[in-house]
């Protein structure tokens, strides 16, 4: 969870690249993070290293990451592992801390079950409008505790959601569903002025949009006939 210790450790901590996510399609950089004797691993996204795409061409990907850990904080998910924008040895980039996953867990089978974690994961991916939600994004730990990372493509103002959690399109949301995005209505002032260094005003319009769409449907979204409803690949 997040914590004011690890969130100290992410900003003010000496990052010490030593890996390379090679699967990654942005340089995605392992490394180990110490600061007043506390150490930990963390997963570092310069800006330097990513890759233009056409349909996002506003703002930077650690930007939107960045943007997903605040919502995810903001409407009291978490979500989303402890993340901040920061200097590191190739500029500035998204440092998010790693999170170890269960290793008993096969991700293969996991994903597709009627699972709470899942289904709120599921929510705040239509709430971001997340076009990449793959089997391998997906991180429980341990513990328990069910994380999401990789949230450089989200917040689009046209509707892009693609996911592999489809299992609940068209169902009806619960009451702790349908207040979540109440709240997320009550205090979207507050969750403009956290993202308007971000996302764009349109984006962030978008935001507000999709939350009220969701409060006044009261079910799960639909993939869109118009763009494939899962990521390739899948995993």
């Amino acid at each position: 969870m997040v914590t004011d210790a690890n969130l100290k450790l992410l900003t003010m901590g000496v990052i010490t690249v030593t890996g390379r996510l090679v699967d990654a399609s942005n340089a995605t950089l392992f490394a180990t993070i110490e600061s007043d004797h506390t150490k930990g691993e963390c997963i570092y996204k310069p800006i330097a290293g990513e890759r233009p795409l056409w349909d996002f061409p506003d703002g930077q990907l650690a930007h939107r990451e960045y943007a997903a850990f605040l919502v995810s904080e903001l409407l009291g998910l978490h979500i989303v592992p402890p993340t901040v924008l920061r200097d590191g040895p190739f500029g500035i980039g998204m440092v998010q801390l790693w999170i170890d996953i269960d290793e008993e867990i096969d991700l293969a089978q996991y994903f597709s079950q009627d699972d709470p974690q899942l289904r709120r994961m599921a929510l705040f991916d239509a709430i971001i409008n997340n076009t990449d939600r793959k089997i391998g994004h997906l991180l429980p730990d341990k513990s328990g505790h069910l994380y999401g990372c990789d949230h450089g493509v989200t917040f689009h103002s046209e509707y892009k959601l693609r996911t592999v959690l489809w299992q609940w399109a068209g169902e009806p949301l619960l009451e702790p569903e349908i207040s979540i995005l109440q709240e997320a209505i009550s205090k979207f002032a507050e969750i403009r002025m956290a993202l308007k260094d971000y996302l764009t005003e349109e984006e962030i319009a978008a935001l507000e949009y999709r939350i009220r769409e969701l409060l006044e449907s009261a079910i799960f979204p639909l993939p869109n006939p118009d763009w494939p409803s899962i990521p390739w690949p899948a995993f």
